[in-house]
């Protein structure tokens, strides 16, 4: 069985897939093109090398693993239609974007920004507008992964923790779910709103005025889900009634210049990097690696997508 990589693994990592019983087959994803060799590919492991390649010709084509969360970038009609296997690397980014999430909370809460930019400019000012975190409600939109990582780090500092999935089902970490047919609870009781959603037909632009306006004075907004689950220009029509807002991703990327974002005191800008961390590589191999070993043991892969619900 022939497996086709288009990201670089050190020669103990390739080892260790032959060892599994497999050729492989390397070329970087930026130079890709189909070839008689490459078409022969039982196995596809990319993040995105759909640009320069052609599915259609890779007629052994069984398996897709992709290093990255997001399916946006997979021809999903030929992968359907060919009923193609796809597992994505779901929770391999969980631990340091959830990381991200509880900084970005302490960030707003501690006004660290101010204290930033004061400390630039060799001003000594105290600030007695810090809060505490202690105490406050924070509540996810979406419990997977990403969520349920930071709500682990987030019981640490005495908070509590409210969710939002489809039934409404108790989640490890979470005080209390709601169903998305309450989701309004979310927007009216919580301190913190955190979108953790991923982006589908039915959450694309689902958080908007409307959502906005039921939230608190001072109270903080913070997306790492997908840019386009919120309406943006929403956001900043509302910007005014935030303590903060801490935005990791965007409906364009990058953020352009002249974007009024930029420009608020209480928003903080990320140029989506809450993912990245020193461990993904392994992290990711690990994934890689095991779900190559089930596939050519006939077992259940692990984190198989369903392409037409979107996750």
């Amino acid at each position: 069985m022939k497996v086709l990589f288009t990201v670089k693994y050190d020669e103990e990592k390739i080892n260790m897939v032959k060892d599994l019983g497999y050729e492989v087959i390397y070329k970087s994803e930026k130079i890709i093109e189909n070839t008689e060799e490459i078409n022969t590919a039982d196995v596809l492991v990319t993040y995105d090398s759909f640009s320069r390649l052609d599915i259609n010709q890779m007629k052994n084509l069984k398996y897709i693993q992709t290093t990255s969360v997001g399916i946006d970038q997979l021809p999903k009609q030929e992968i359907v239609e060919r009923e193609i296997i796809v597992s994505n690397n779901r929770g391999g980014y969980s631990i340091p974007i959830g990381e991200w999430i509880v900084k970005s909370i302490l960030d707003i809460y501690k006004n660290t920004v101010s204290f930033y930019k004061n400390q630039k400019n060799k001003v000594w000012k105290p600030d007695f507008t810090t809060k505490e975190v202690s105490g406050i409600r924070v509540g996810f939109l979406g419990t997977g992964t990403i969520a349920m990582e930071a709500a682990k780090r987030l019981k640490a500092f005495d908070v509590e923790v409210w969710g939002v999935n489809t039934k409404g089902s108790i989640r490890e970490y979470f005080d209390k779910c709601f169903s998305t047919s309450n989701l309004d609870e979310i927007f009216k009781s919580c301190d913190v709103v955190v979108a953790s959603m991923p982006s589908t037909k039915e959450t694309i632009g689902l958080v908007n005025k409307d959502k906005f306006e039921l939230m608190n004075e001072g109270s903080v907004f913070i997306n790492i889900g997908r840019g386009d689950l919120i309406n943006q220009d929403d956001l900043i029509d509302c910007i005014g009634k935030f303590r903060g807002v801490a935005l990791d991703v965007f409906e364009e990327e990058p953020l352009s210049e002249d974007n009024k974002l930029w420009d608020f005191d209480n928003v903080i800008v990320t140029p989506h990097n809450s993912w990245w961390s020193d461990k993904n590589p392994d992290r990711v191999f690990d994934l890689v690696y095991n779900n190559l070993k089930k596939f050519i043991n006939n077992d259940n892969l692990k984190n198989v997508v369903d392409l037409k619900r979107g996750y």
